[in-house]
Formats: C-alpha cells, sequence, structure tokens
C-alpha cells in the first residue's frame, strides 16, 4: 500500500504533530509513505525519518488554484493507491480535486467542528471517498451539514503518552522559569491566541478565582494574533501580577506535570491537543462544552464541563478543583487512564490504517 499524505500546516503542533506521529507508526514491510508539505514548514524535517519521500511545495491557502496542477504532477509522479488530506487551508479542496481528477482514492481528516453551509457541504464532501473525523463531535457536525454517515469515521487524534506522563520532576525550576511563588496555585491555558479559544473568558473568570484563591498564578502558553490584545487586557483589569504570557513552548512535557489545574474555555473545539496532553500527564481540567472536548473532558470524572462563554460557571469549576486536593487527583488519575486507554498513538495509527484498507477494499470490488 502506498499513500500520499498532504499537511499544509507550518508548525509542528496540532494536525501536523499528528501526521508526524502517523507516519511514524505506519511503517510496515511493503508500505510506503509520501509527504507534501508547504516549503520551510516544521513537518518536512520531523517527517524525513519515517516517509519514503517528502516534497516541499509552494501551498498558498485557499486561493492557491495551481495547487491542483502541482498536486495532480505529484500523484503521477508517486503514482499513490492513496491520497490522504490532513488540513484545511485550501489542501482540502485542491487536494481532493487533483486526486479525483488522477483517479485516486482520497482520504480528509477533518480536524475542526465548525460548521459548513449544507450547499457547500454536499458538493465538496463527494471529493472523498471517506472522511475521518477526530472527534464524535466534529462526526455529529458533518452529518447536521448533511455529509451521509457512511462516509464518515470517528478516529481520535493521539498523544504520545510516553512523553507525556505524570510527575514534576524539577519543581524548583518550574518555579524560577516562571516566577511562581512558593505554595501558589497555578493554572494553565494552552491555545493559540485566536477569539474562539476563549482567553477572554478565562479573563472574566478571574476576580471570582483570586477573590477564593487570591495567590493563584496563570500561565497562557501559545502564540497568535490575538497575543497583542490579550496582555492589553490583563494589563488594563490590573490582572498582571497574577497572569502571564508564557510563549510557545516545545517543553510542555516537562512543565504540565508542574500544573494545578489546566483551563480550556474554547467556545469551539474539534477536540484540543493541549487537553490530551494535559490528562496524559494526569492533570485535572476545567474546560467549555464545545464540540469534541467532552470526550477528553469527562464531566466528573477527568474534570468539570461549563458552558462555553459562562465565565462565572468556569470560575466555580476552578475553584472546585483548586479547593480539594483529593479531587484533583482523582480527576488526574482517570485523565490519564482515559489517555492511555483510548488515545494511543497506536490506536490511532490502527484507525487511520483500517480506512485506508476499507477504501481501497471498495475500490477493488
Amino acid at each position: 500500500m502506498k499513500v500520499l499524505h498532504l499537511e499544509s500546516g507550518m508548525h509542528l503542533y496540532g494536525g501536523a504533530l499528528q501526521v508526524a506521529f502517523l507516519l511514524r507508526g505506519l511503517q510496515r514491510p511493503g508500505d510506503e509513505h509520501v509527504l507534501a508539505c508547504p516549503q520551510g514548514s516544521a513537518i518536512a524535517e520531523a517527517a524525513r525519518p519515517h516517509a519514503a519521500r517528502v516534497h516541499e511545495l509552494p501551498m498558498g491557502g485557499d486561493a492557491d488554484v495551481g495547487l491542483v496542477g502541482r498536486l495532480r504532477r505529484l500523484i503521477r509522479a508517486e503514482r499513490p493507491d492513496l491520497v490522504h488530506l490532513h488540513s484545511r487551508r485550501g489542501s482540502d479542496v485542491w487536494g481532493g480535486v487533483a486526486a479525483r481528477l488522477e483517479g485516486v482514492p482520497v482520504v480528509l481528516s477533518r480536524r475542526v467542528d465548525n460548521p459548513e453551509p449544507r450547499a457547500w457541504a454536499r458538493w465538496k464532501y463527494r471529493l472523498y471517498d471517506r472522511v475521518i473525523a477526530i472527534s464524535h463531535g466534529i462526526r455529529e457536525v458533518l452529518l447536521a451539514c448533511g455529509v451521509p454517515a457512511d462516509k464518515v469515521v470517528c478516529v481520535h487524534s493521539s498523544v504520545d503518552t510516553e512523553r507525556y506522563r505524570p510527575g514534576c520532576h524539577d519543581r524548583a525550576w518550574f518555579q524560577r522559569e516562571f516566577a511562581i511563588p512558593d505554595g501558589a496555585p497555578v493554572l494553565a491555558m494552552v491555545a493559540q491566541f485566536i477569539p474562539r479559544k476563549g482567553h477572554r473568558t478565562l479573563l472574566d473568570a478571574m476576580p471570582a478565582i483570586l477573590a477564593a484563591h487570591p495567590r493563584t498564578r496563570v500561565l497562557l502558553f501559545g502564540q497568535g494574533p490575538e497575543q497583542q490584545a490579550v496582555r492589553e487586557l490583563i494589563a488594563a483589569r490590573g490582572l498582571g501580577d497574577s497572569v502571564s504570557l508564557a510563549g510557545f513552548r516545545k517543553d510542555l512535557d516537562k512543565v504540565l506535570p508542574c500544573i494545578d489545574v489546566v483551563v480550556h474555555p474554547a467556545l469551539m473545539e474539534g477536540l484540543g491537543v493541549a487537553l490530551l496532553q494535559s490528562a496524559a500527564c494526569g492533570v485535572p481540567m476545567v474546560a467549555a462544552r464545545a464540540g469534541g472536548i467532552p470526550e477528553i473532558v469527562v464531566d466528573g470524572r477527568t474534570g468539570i464541563l461549563v458552558p462555553p462563554g459562562d465565565a462565572e460557571a468556569l470560575a466555580q469549576g476552578v475553584n472546585a478543583l483548586l479547593g480539594s486536593e483529593a479531587l484533583r487527583r482523582t480527576y488526574g488519575q482517570a485523565g490519564r487512564a482515559l489517555a492511555l486507554e483510548e488515545f494511543s498513538i497506536d490506536a490511532m495509527v490502527r484507525g487511520n490504517r483500517a480506512v485506508y484498507e476499507q477504501v481501497l477494499a471498495t475500490r477493488r470490488r
């Protein structure tokens, strides 16, 4: 089996990280996996040890119609049995068109939960032999948009449970690195700085959190276009002593086990890789009941769910966990167990391979 994978992300997180996991796990004698990705992208280097070949191509997003021609030439050169499209930014549609024009079956991974107009969805999803939703929440969104149920299968995203595991092994370093006073409870939010991630909801909840736990410190990890606006809002509300922008980190496996509670008040979310990482590290979570989040933040088992955009409920959930070490421990242990059981890399690889085999078997009939 030969598969051409297409990933258009530039940075090695989210969907691109899942592609790296998949390429690593799919290696099997007789199989061949080839990656097409943007020039200069982080996934190119990460994939080289695991892919037969890596092709770096110009990818200009939704308006880059020329991507169809570039992909058609690549498909003719590589002659794959199947094309797997892993991301949007134009590669979903133009990749689907290119594969169809070359007569090659095509699979799309869908990682976001925002709905699409039904008329557009009816046309777009005809391009694909199968759609892999990374959460049941995304699958339900696709069905509501009119995509046939037999075309959509759920295969959860994964987390490296060997790298992300419980145990803060260097608390002194952690406190120095992030200027955390002795004994201060620490919250973390790991997300792109974009409106739908809900940073403002967390800031709205901070007065109630600080009233109950005045020594609380909050670390906001990530980068994105809203970063400066959030920084200004922190200053305007006088939260600078409690809330810090901690930037994009490559050592979250070292940081997360030292966190008391991870907060994720996203308004929309496909699943949330940061939540998978937090659960694998045994960290309890408070999150919004949106998209695929309830599949990893199981209310009353691995964390607490609140309505999206509800700052009061968010504060109540955070305060409940900060007020009970026993509850934090119970939820953290359950999160680790769930990550091992349902979100392992092996399970994700098996699920994707099964889809490939089903699509190819159907084509042979």
